[in-house]
C-alpha cells in the first residue's frame, strides 16, 4: 500500500486585527486662546461700536464675556467636557488677573505721563518756601525729608516691637495672655489709618500739650506699622524648623540663646522682607499727616519742634490748591511717592533673594 501525500494549500485563520484606540485625547492648537482672545477683543470693539457704548470699559468686558464663552464651547466640542472646565477656570483666572492689571497699569502710566512734565532736578532740591501756589516752580525737597525722618522713626519703634512680640507669640506664647495679644494684633491690623491719627491727637497734643510734629505722625505710622510686623515675623518664625530649636536645646545652649542664635538668623531674610514691606505700606498715609504733622512750606529738618511736611500731605495740599500748577507739583510728588515706594519693594525682594536658603547637596 502507497502512501499517497496531498499537498493542500495552508490557509491561515484570518483573525480579526484589534482595533488601535488612542489613548490621547484631542487638544486645541496652542495659538487657539490667543486667536479666541483677538477675536473677541475685536467682536468687542464691534459690538460696542455699534451699540453706541462710549466707554471702553464696556468694550472690555463684552470681549472678556465672549473669550470666555467661546473657549468653553470650542474646549467642550473638541476636548471634552472636563477639559473644557478646566479651560473655563483658566480663562476666568486670565480675565480677573487683567482686570486687576489694567487699572493698576492706567494708574502708572496716568502718573508718569503727568507727574515726568515739571519733574527734574530743580523740583527734587527746592521747596515751597516763598512761592505762590498759584505760580509754577518750588519743589517737594521738604516733603523728601518730612517722608523719610518720619518714616524712619516709625520703623524705629515699630520694628523692634513688633519682632519682641512676634518671638514671644511663638516662643514663649501660652494661655490667656498670648491669646489676648494675638486677638488685639488682629484688630490693630484692621484700624483704619484715621483712627490711629486721632488716637494720637487725643493723647499726645490734647492731653499731653504736644504740639503738631514730624514724631507726632511717626507715632501713628508705627500703630499702623506694628501688626504687619508682628504677622510677618510670627510666620517667618513658624517656618523655622523645630529640629534646629531641639538640637541646640539638646546641646545645653538656653533657650534666650537659641532664639538669638539659631532661630532668627534662619529667619532674618523673611523678617527683613516684611519689616520693608511694612514700611512701603506706610509710606503712603495721609490721613495720620495730615492731623498730626500740620504741613510746612519750609524746610524743617527736625522732626521733633514744629510743623513737617511729607510727601502724601504734600500732595494732598498741593491738589487742594486747585490750579494747573499746583495740579502738576502734585502729579510729580505722586510719581515720586510710587517710585519710593518700588524702591522699597525691591529692596525688599532683593533681601529675600539674597537671604534665600541655599539647596543643600544632592
Amino acid at each position: 500500500m502507497s502512501d499517497v501525500t496531498i499537498d493542500q494549500p495552508l490557509v491561515a485563520d484570518s483573525a480579526p486585527q484589534p482595533r488601535r484606540v488612542s489613548l490621547r485625547q484631542p487638544r486645541l492648537p496652542r495659538w487657539a486662546p490667543a486667536a479666541v482672545a483677538a477675536g473677541g477683543v475685536a467682536a468687542g470693539c464691534g459690538i460696542g461700536l455699534g451699540a453706541g457704548l462710549g466707554s471702553r470699559i464696556q468694550w472690555g468686558l463684552i470681549a472678556a464675556g465672549l473669550f470666555v464663552t467661546v473657549m468653553y464651547a470650542l474646549a467642550a466640542r473638541v476636548e471634552g467636557r472636563r477639559q473644557a472646565t478646566d479651560r473655563l477656570a483658566t480663562s476666568l483666572v486670565w480675565v480677573c488677573f487683567l482686570l486687576a492689571v489694567v487699572p493698576l497699569v492706567s494708574l502708572i502710566w496716568e502718573t508718569v505721563a503727568r507727574g515726568v512734565k515739571i519733574l527734574d532736578g530743580n523740583f527734587l532740591s527746592h521747596s515751597m518756601a516763598g512761592v505762590l501756589t498759584i505760580q509754577p516752580g518750588g519743589g517737594v525737597y521738604h516733603a523728601i525729608i518730612g517722608t523719610l525722618e518720619q518714616v524712619g522713626i516709625a520703623t524705629a519703634i515699630a520694628a523692634p516691637v513688633g519682632l519682641l512680640t512676634a518671638i514671644y507669640l511663638v516662643e514663649y506664647g501660652r494661655g490667656r495672655l498670648a491669646k489676648a495679644v494675638t486677638f488685639f494684633v488682629d484688630v490693630m491690623t484692621g484700624i483704619p489709618s484715621i483712627v490711629a491719627g486721632l488716637f494720637i491727637l487725643s493723647f499726645w497734643i490734647l492731653m499731653l500739650d504736644f504740639g503738631y510734629s514730624g514724631f507726632a505722625g511717626s507715632m501713628a505710622l508705627a500703630i499702623l506699622m506694628m501688626p504687619v510686623v508682628v504677622r510677618s515675623t510670627e510666620e517667618m518664625l513658624k517656618l523655622v524648623p523645630n529640629e534646629l530649636r531641639e538640637a541646640s536645646l539638646a546641646l545645653g545652649v538656653p533657650k534666650w540663646r537659641t532664639i538669638l542664635k539659631v532661630v532668627l538668623p534662619t529667619a532674618i531674610g523673611g523678617i527683613a522682607t516684611g519689616v520693608t514691606l511694612a514700611v512701603a505700606r506706610i509710606a503712603g498715609e495721609s490721613a495720620p499727616i495730615v492731623l498730626l504733622v500740620f504741613g510746612s512750606q519750609v524746610i524743617n529738618n527736625n522732626p521733633f519742634d514744629g510743623a513737617q511736611s511729607s510727601l502724601p500731605y504734600y500732595i494732598y495740599e498741593q491738589w487742594a490748591a486747585g490750579n494747573d500748577a499746583s495740579y502738576a507739583r502734585a502729579w510729580a510728588a505722586a510719581l515720586v511717592l510710587i517710585a519710593f515706594v518700588m524702591i522699597l519693594n525691591l529692596v525688599a525682594r532683593g533681601i529675600a533673594r539674597w537671604k534665600a536658603p541655599r539647596g543643600g547637596r544632592s
